[in-house]
């Protein structure tokens, strides 16, 4: 069908016609819910609306704050009281003697005893009475004797008898003169060994070596004292590996073999330069050297001790470490070497030390070499070496002629200047600071001025210290700014000049410095800055180290200064 004719629903109603809610009454009619309120425009206007509270004047009417009752007439309370002006003063109050005194039946200050009468404590009875004076006291009578600080009396005493194992052991004494024309051949060590230290530069002995290689190739313990640069790492190197080669000690080479000597030196540099000497020479006879020392990891020393070595070379910590670990065994070590004992126990390695030897093989042969043998050294000879030969080198201690000491005596704010102008010249130069940080910042200060520097402390890991004496070594730098412990490996020939920008404090650290330069024979310069207030102890310091040295007030400019720098 179409749109229009689909059924409509609801069709039949009109729309209009729907039913309307509530349609039939109109909307006004509707009912008015409280109509009988009035409307809003019925309201009353709104001044009309009932005024609350109108009994109140219009706010025009009441009182303005002028017509208050002035401030005078309010009413006072407690005004019965007298006016401010009117109270009494202070200075009417009675005397402060006259106020009521509380407790008053006391005695005043002034009426007490005199002091003296209190108890009976006199003090001129004190220092009449029979004690004994302080410094007759001793300990057995309660007094407080202490050895601890000394006598403010007695001044202090340097000698030379610190070298405490030469006074109870005969020294023999060797002079350059009694091993001219001596060759390594006639000391006892075999041609092989004889081409490999001549390819080394030591066509022939010096004296140390003279003195003592005859007596370790006999089996004897040595206790050999020579200044630092005199040649000790041959004279106990090359005896050493000639020792290894009795019974056919090449030939049996097995694998995991374990070492037969072993070398212990103070710091991790001078083991590198042990073993930069030890090393040809063991290889020309088929022996094999490694090196164990902390500050590197461990792994490839371990495996080195596995494939087996015949000589060890290294630091009293680590060694320890991998004895501890079961990765070394010292039983079979038949040869123990010591180099610079002292410094050894002054840096706290004695007991170390002790432990270390006691693991070798009982009746195995010690050698003992260093600059100086003193008290430290004295425990390890007694426990350790069996009637040992004690060989030193006469007429070449540390005053000999090939090294020429200067002490200059300056202001602290001219040492970087005067620093800068000696190091402004050719050769190698050594420079000593106390601290790391010091070390530092003077190799940053020198290259800042143009000359090329490099620094070796101990803050550097064990790379950059190896780089760094490498560079010095090559000639890439020529001055090294180091501290004392780190310089113990540098051995260094063509060191002329030895600078010491801090003071050192004993004497053996001065012999070990200066060590550093004058090397071979050599000649060499030892210059050290102090200031004016050091110069009594600078003094005490080369006597007891039986060092002569000139001293000179200096200044930057200066001609000692520049003499030094064109030496």
């Amino acid at each position: 069908a179409p749109r229009t004719d689909r059924p409509a629903y609801n069709n039949d109603r009109p729309r209009t016609d729907r039913p309307a809610y509530n349609n039939d009454r109109p909307r006004t009619d509707r009912p008015a819910y409280n109509n009988d309120r009035p409307s809003y425009g019925d309201r009353a206007p709104r001044t009309d609306r009932p005024a609350y509270n109108n009994d109140r004047p219009a706010r025009t009417e009441r009182p303005s704050y002028g017509d208050r009752a002035p401030r005078t007439d309010r009413p006072a309370y407690n005004n019965d009281r007298p006016a401010r002006t009117e109270r009494p003063s202070y200075g009417d109050r009675a005397p402060r003697t006259d106020r009521p005194a509380y407790n008053n039946d006391r005695p005043s200050y002034g009426d007490r005893p005199a002091r003296p009468e209190r108890g009976g404590y006199d003090r001129s009875e004190r220092a009449n009475s029979d004690r004994p004076a302080r410094s007759a006291r001793s300990a057995s009578d309660g007094g407080h004797s202490s050895n601890f600080y000394p006598d403010r009396d007695t001044k202090a005493h340097f000698a030379a008898g610190d070298d405490v194992v030469l006074e109870r052991l005969e020294a023999i004494a060797t002079t350059a003169a009694e091993v001219v024309g001596v060759t390594f051949g006639d000391l006892g060590l075999g041609e092989n060994i004889v081409r490999e230290l001549a390819t080394l530069g030591a066509a022939t002995p010096f004296p140390i070596q003279a003195a003592t290689i005859p007596d370790v190739l006999a089996g004897r313990d040595v206790l050999g004292r020579g200044k630092t640069g005199s040649g000790k790492t041959i004279a106990f190197g090359a005896p050493l590996v000639e020792k290894l080669l009795e019974n056919n000690g090449a030939k049996d080479r097995k694998m995991a073999r374990k070492p037969r000597a072993l070398i212990l030196a103070p710091t991790r540099e001078l083991a590198l330069q042990i073993d930069r000497t030890i090393q040809p020479i063991a290889r020309s006879v088929g022996l094999f050297t490694t090196q164990i020392y902390g500050g590197v990891p461990q792994y490839r020393q371990v495996s080195a001790l596995q494939r087996g070595v015949d000589i060890i070379i290294g630091t009293a910590g680590r060694i320890e470490d991998l004895i501890e670990q079961g990765r070394l065994d010292l039983s079979e070590v038949v040869v123990t070497v010591l180099d610079e004992a002292d410094y050894m126990c002054d840096l706290g390695f004695l007991e170390p030390v002790q432990r270390i030897l006691r693991q070798t093989k009982k009746g195995g042969q010690k050698l003992l070499f260093s600059a100086t043998l003193d008290k430290g050294v004295a425990s390890l000879v007694k426990e350790f070496l069996i009637n040992p030969a004690v060989h030193e080198v006469a007429g070449e201690d540390q005053a000999s002629s090939t090294i020429d000491h200067r002490v200059l005596v300056i202001e602290h704010r001219d040492k970087s200047a005067i620093i800068g102008q000696l190091v402004d010249r050719q050769g190698k130069t050594l420079i000593f600071s106390r601290t790391r940080a010091y070390a530092e910042q003077l190799a940053d200060q020198l290259e800042d001025a143009g000359v090329k520097a490099t620094s070796l402390h101990g803050d550097l890991n064990q790379a950059r210290r190896t780089r760094n004496l490498q560079m010095l070594t090559s000639g890439r730098v020529n001055v090294l700014v180091a501290t004392d412990v780190a310089a113990r490996g540098i051995h260094v020939d063509d060191i002329d000049l030895v600078i010491q920008a801090d003071a050192p404090d004993e004497y053996k650290t001065y012999l070990h410095r200066s060590g550093r330069t004058g090397r071979a024979g050599k000649s060499g310069t030892v210059v050290t800055l102090i200031p004016k207030q050091r110069r009594r102890r600078m003094d005490d310091l080369l006597e007891r180290a039986e060092i002569e040295a000139s001293f000179t007030n200096a200044a930057p400019g200066d001609t000692s200064v520049r003499d030094l720098a064109g030496m």
